[in-house]
């Protein structure tokens, strides 16, 4: 039996792009290309990137919103891309998802109460009185007072918006939740409230995240380890404290010199990227950083490095996708 509550090895999900008269496929979007990650029971694992670089995509994948390409999902040691879409139904249970925008992932012609008794409903849990009942005990766990249930999405705020979100999301009490950039949507001082909301739910709740941003600052507070993605692949992946205080790969050290310092009198020394991200339909051969990297070689240009432990005197887990890593 694995140690771990999800295994991803070798997740592909290419998007297909179809032109011409005949409307057949004349290219791919290689949107999560050769993605393994590994996550414990009980711990978060964040996921960063700049923007079009697969997280959301391998995400959803995972939920099997999208079907994959090629690869396996292990969830508790079952190969969910197995099972068939009509069997999916219990395992669905298990797996649920936090999406981005509070203001498009509810629907905005059901009352609060009718949003997060779905759950219920779709799995055929208890009667009608019984789901008033979770639906009460849920608004409460998330912060809402109990009179919101008769109410409509758009009289509430961003932030309340996102905690029935949350309380959607944890209704049939799931193990592992994927949180698509939960709080980017969300003004800075909301974003604290939900981040220690969900903290204080995993907790609670025993939770597994899969925590998907673009802010290091944010995923820093929450995650225990950190995954840096890049057009399609992980580049680096290890314990939050080491990739903040001593980043390997060269788009990981540019990522958290970004990171703004919250003393006016230091000056953190910026690494700034020259060049636009290429674009998935055709990504780079070799390393797909090497276009924008300052380090890059003739090797880099023509063999694609493979994501593994870094030969440093650290006693920890530090996977890397670099030619270079040893040297820079």
């Amino acid at each position: 039996m694995s140690d771990y509550i999800l295994e991803v090895n070798n997740l592909k999900k290419y998007f297909s792009i179809k032109g011409g008269v005949f409307w057949k496929e004349i290219g791919k979007v290689y949107a999560v290309d050769d993605v393994s990650i590994k996550i414990k029971p009980g711990e978060t694992v964040g996921l960063v990137g700049e923007s079009g670089c697969g997280k959301s995509t391998l995400g959803r994948t995972i939920c099997r919103l999208y079907e994959p390409t090629n690869g396996d999902i292990l969830f508790n040691n079952i190969n969910i891309i197995k099972i068939k879409k009509m069997k999916f139904k219990d395992i669905r249970k298990n797996i649920q998802m936090i999406f981005q925008d509070p203001y498009e992932s509810l629907n905005p012609r059901h009352t609060v109460g009718d949003i997060i008794a779905e759950p219920f409903i779709v799995h055929k849990i208890g009667n009608a009185k019984e789901r008033i009942e979770n639906v009460v005990k849920l608004l409460n766990q998330v912060g809402l007072q109990e009179d919101c249930i008769n109410r409509f999405p758009h009289e509430f705020s961003g932030g309340q918006r996102q905690r029935i979100g949350i309380a959607r999301a944890i209704a049939l009490n799931p193990k592992l939740i994927i949180c698509d950039e939960p709080v980017s949507a969300l003004d800075v001082s909301i974003q604290s409230q939900i981040l220690n909301l969900l903290l204080d739910l995993q907790n609670k709740l025993k939770l597994t995240y899969l925590f998907i941003a673009h802010d290091l600052a944010v995923v820093k507070h929450i995650s225990d380890r950190v995954a840096v993605m890049y057009l399609g692949k992980i580049v680096e992946f290890t314990d939050a404290d080491t990739i903040y205080k001593r980043p390997l790969h060269p788009y990981t050290k540019a990522l958290v010199s970004a990171i703004p310092v919250p003393d006016p009198t230091k000056r953190a020394k910026r690494q700034v990227l020259k060049g636009d991200v290429p674009s998935p339909i055709n990504p780079p051969k070799g390393c797909r950083f090497h276009t924008r990297c300052p380090y890059a070689v003739d090797i880099c240009k023509k063999v694609e490095p493979i994501l593994k432990q870094a030969d440093n005197d650290l006693k920890i887990d530090h996977l890397v996708s670099c030619h270079r890593v040893n040297e820079i």
